[in-house]
């Protein structure tokens, strides 16, 4: 401890610290609770449902809401073009050149055709510039996103009779069985725009509700290890590209156990031209990545489009060298000319789909916001819950009807945009504008584009979340429920599948927040002398009990769960028990074996105490009960407005009669003698 001169007084211990000369002396009268609230007035009025109605009818201002619900047209008005144009120019010339290759890779990924993500990097980039909040993040495919929905796209969508020879199902390894045929035939691109309505549908109903915050269920170690387990899941899901091999699609649990059984049982069948292929590519990338990008990053602000290199020069190679007729490797296959005509997804697919698309719905939110609040925080504006709810909701059902699937943000790409000198959503009208030329003339020339080049291009992608797995020893550190949040949710999602695992990760989250808050922190305090400060007398040394008075201080909510402990802690603590009976009936008049029979009054410090129940109210009746059969009397004090509402709620329906204080200083004065005046 410094003293006024810079001195540490702990070096010298004859020094003792200089005190502040000021002082301040309060003389009033000792206060029960009743009184301290006739003297403030305090009148906590609850509005009715019909004022509450009346109030927001009142306070409706149709511009603002306008305004709220649009936010380009609160920012637009104020854009710079000499500022912020040259910045979001280039920041969206980068992220264009990045969404074409990840577009095309995350499209395939998510189990539709590549062009789906080009129709995503146009159309949802457009969109969210209009409703969205952030004005740094990138939308369009994200890896986890893409992953989520090709597990609905394979448990619903079918395959028809007339497609039954096709190259891609014929590479997917899909036994049709000729009842299929019968069955009503939902084609993947229809099954992944029903996933991107619904999600959209859900996430306006979450606005609605006012459920922005429910992204903060998913904590720090619940998201890295979800993440780092759905990394896993798309290094599972890109090895038969990688191969050149075929295996069958798996629906349900333990998909990626069987998946990779059925890899390794083909790795002799592999093919060795998409093998090396893969090769060439991911040794091109990790160099790329590793050391030019780094050291060209040091004299130019444009980063070096790696992955545009990789499938311009794989498209061309494969068109010269003949890769599919020649050597049977997988190519990417048709990619139209043009956008796609609107179209409402099928109302029965809308129906099943509901329930699977939930989690793709939160962990497509929670991406986005977190992403959103990280850029608001470093450059200093405003990301709201509920409008990026709105934002999201837009985007999504709009989407659906252009054969577009869920969407999120990506973090390559956000970061991109952000390190490129990106001002706003500018940049994101200005890749949408890029892509569209790519859809309008440029699309077709990559339909030689071997796939096993974009599983090269997704493998060395996944290196970032891979590598959250160094997480656990920050975990470890921060404390063991985090540590086993984390492993509990990487191996549920990893092992048994994507949802079931992120609703065990969500469910013990949920069980270590409530062992958390279930801890409680309790002390019985003293005064330091001359000073009426009321502090642990465990921590601070010079701090006395007061002679005949308990003061029981509890940190945390007290309910029907935590009462039981409660009662049984503050017993403890301050000394008074059922055996205390027979040692208070021998106690001498000469006040011999000053112990724990002397006390004649428990204080109870109410305020660290947030909340309390009715079930609470009763344990402290049944307290003041109990300890009265002692002779010892039970104060309360400093509740907070809440609390002290639910003590008199109880005391009107019969459930105690407390004596409440605003301060404990009040009650300790009272306990002393005070109170006779009163």
């Amino acid at each position: 401890m410094l003293n006024q001169k810079g001195v540490s007084s702990e070096s010298n211990p004859k020094m003792k610290p200089e005190y502040n000369e000021l002082s301040y002396l309060v003389t009033r009268q000792c206060l029960h609770q009743e009184e301290f609230i006739q003297l403030s007035q305090y009148d906590r009025h609850k509005p009715t449902p019909a004022e509450q109605i009346v109030n927001s009818v009142r306070n409706f201002k149709p511009c603002s809401t306008l305004l709220g619900f649009v936010p380009i047209f609160q920012w637009l008005p104020k854009y710079s073009l000499k500022q912020d144009l040259m910045g979001d120019v280039a920041a969206g010339i980068t992220c264009a050149v990045m969404q074409i290759p990840q577009g095309m890779a995350y499209g395939l990924l998510a189990g539709v055709d590549a062009k789906v993500g080009l129709y995503m990097a146009f159309f949802h980039c457009l969109i969210y510039a209009v409703f969205g909040t952030s004005r740094h993040i990138s939308m369009g495919t994200f890896a986890v996103v893409s992953l989520m929905t090709a597990k609905v796209v394979a448990t619903y969508s079918t395959v028809s009779a007339k497609d039954f020879n096709s190259t891609d199902f014929a590479a997917e390894g899909v036994p049709v069985d000729p009842a299929v045929v019968l069955q009503p035939q939902y084609t993947p691109i229809q099954v992944a725009t029903a996933v991107s309505f619904i999600a959209g549908c859900f996430h306006i109903f979450m606005s609605v509700l006012r459920l922005g915050t429910l992204s903060s269920l998913l904590s720090e170690p619940l998201v890295s290890g979800f993440t780092t387990a759905a990394a896993v899941h798309v290094l599972v899901s890109q090895l038969k590209d990688l191969l050149g091999v075929s295996i069958p699609r798996y629906k349900g649990a333990f998909k990626n156990i069987f998946s990779v059984r059925d890899i390794i049982q083909q790795v002799p069948n592999s093919n060795l031209t998409a093998v090396y292929t893969s090769i060439i590519v991911i040794l091109f990338m990790i160099f790329m990545n590793e050391y030019l990008k780094p050291l060209a990053s040091k004299r130019c602000k444009f980063p070096i489009p790696a992955e545009l290199m990789v499938v311009v020069g794989g498209t061309v190679a494969s068109y010269l060298l003949g890769l599919g007729p020649n050597f049977n490797v997988t190519l990417v296959g048709t990619i139209p000319v043009g956008l796609p005509a609107p179209e409402m997804p099928p109302l029965a697919l809308i129906k099943m789909v509901a329930v699977d698309s939930i989690a793709l719905t939160i962990v497509s939110y929670s991406i986005v916001m977190s992403m959103g609040l990280i850029f608001a925080q470093k450059e200093g504006y405003e990301v709201r819950p509920n409008q990026e709810l709105i934002a999201m909701g837009a985007t999504n059902i709009i989407g659906s009807f252009f054969s577009c699937v869920p969407t999120a943000c990506s973090l390559s790409r956000s970061l991109i945009q952000h390190q490129s000198g990106g001002k706003t959503q500018i940049a994101g009208v200005m890749s949408s504008m890029l892509i569209l030329v790519v859809l309008l003339w440029v699309g077709p020339y990559f339909e030689t584009l071997p796939r096993c080049v974009l599983a090269g291009i997704i493998l060395v992608a996944l290196k970032g979340m891979l590598w959250q797995v160094k997480h656990i020893k920050k975990f470890h550190m921060e404390g063991t429920l985090e540590l086993f949040v984390w492993l509990v949710t990487f191996f549920s999602v990893a092992v048994i599948d994507i949802d079931i695992g992120l609703l065990i990760g969500v469910l013990f989250s949920l069980v270590a927040l409530y062992i958390k808050g279930w801890k409680s922190y309790y002390s019985l305090l003293g005064t330091v002398p001359d000073t009426a400060i009321y502090v642990d007398i465990g921590s601070h040394q010079r701090a006395e009990e007061i002679p005949h008075i308990k003061i029981f201080k509890y940190s945390g909510a007290i309910n029907f769960a935590s009462k039981s402990s409660f009662k049984k802690t503050l017993i403890k603590e301050v000394g008074v028990c059922q055996k205390l009976v027979h040692r208070a009936s021998s106690y001498d008049a000469a006040g011999e074996g000053a112990g724990l029979h002397i006390i004649k009054t428990v204080i109870i410090d109410l305020s660290s105490v947030p909340h309390i129940d009715t079930a609470a109210c009763k344990t402290f009746k049944d307290i003041k009960k109990e300890l009265e059969n002692v002779g010892v009397s039970t104060l309360m004090a400093a509740p907070s407005d809440c609390v002290y509402d639910t003590l008199i709620h109880a005391q009107s329906i019969g459930e105690g009669d407390f004596h409440i204080f605003p301060t404990v200083h009040d009650a300790v004065l009272y306990a002393q003698g005070c109170g006779s005046a009163v």
